[in-house]
């Protein structure tokens, strides 16, 4: 395979409610929050792992292949898939976002050839950030809920969340290998599919809840800016 070029994808993510990615808390201290959310040891500032970004939309492409399944799809989904249709669909999401280690074998490894898509942590947008210390306004909140007996119709078990609230910018940014041989606008529909999945589901913990709304705004492809052409992508036309 020879790598002839890497395309840069960059936009501000907004969120449009409060967002929790949990920050994976050992323990509880008392008066504090029940679900802390990740944030840089440094800055202290809350961002948005790529990790989560590329999980996400690898799982709402999964489902919309059809073929979706409790692990990642690897080579056994490709190589059984019910028509070309589904086959190509999974190719694309295997290119863009790779194989997992016990499907690596050398025929299929060739053949899918190596991951396309990296995701980088989303760190708050630096105007953002820096409006907030101005106005002496905190990066997070805390999200009171509770669980409501339906028999007496009473509320229990009371416990604070922490969200980044819903106005938070984050710089979005993401890079897109091509190789000779690929069908370069095939994996980039695909990866602005995804894309926009992304924004009609949610991103992070409680999204049944209305947590995790975001929007993609100022989308750029190599510096050009594509708003016009992700605003028509439709996820699901035939």
């Amino acid at each position: 395979m020879k790598l002839s070029n890497i395309r840069i994808l960059e936009a501000t993510l907004v969120l449009e409610t409060g967002l929790h990615i949990g920050a994976g808390d050992n323990e509880i201290h008392i008066g504090g929050l029940d679900n802390t959310v990740i944030k840089h040891p440094v800055s202290a500032e809350p961002y948005i792992p790529g990790s989560s970004l590329k999980g996400k939309i690898r799982s709402l492409l999964e489902w919309k292949s059809g073929a979706v399944q409790e692990a990642p799809l690897g080579q056994n989904e490709y190589r059984h898939a019910r028509n070309e249709q589904e086959k190509t669909a999974i190719k694309h999401i295997l290119q863009l976002f790779g194989i997992s280690g016990d499907t690596q074998h050398e025929d299929f490894q060739r053949e899918i050839g190596h991951t396309r898509a990296a995701f980088w942590d989303c760190a708050l947008n630096p105007a953002y950030a820096q409006a907030l210390r101005d106005n002496n306004l905190p990066f997070t909140e805390a999200k009171s809920e509770n669980r409501i007996n339906r028999i007496a119709g009473t509320a229990e078990h009371p416990r604070q969340t922490e969200r980044v609230p819903a106005g938070a910018e984050f710089s979005f940014r993401l890079t897109l290998k091509q190789f000779e041989g690929d069908n370069h606008e095939a994996l980039l529909e695909t990866l602005l599919q995804g894309l926009k999945l992304l924004e009609w589901d949610s991103l992070g913990g409680s999204g049944s809840r209305g947590y995790g709304k975001v929007r993609f705004t100022g989308l750029t492809l190599d510096g050009d800016n594509i708003d016009s052409r992700f605003a028509h992508i439709q996820p699901f036309a035939n």
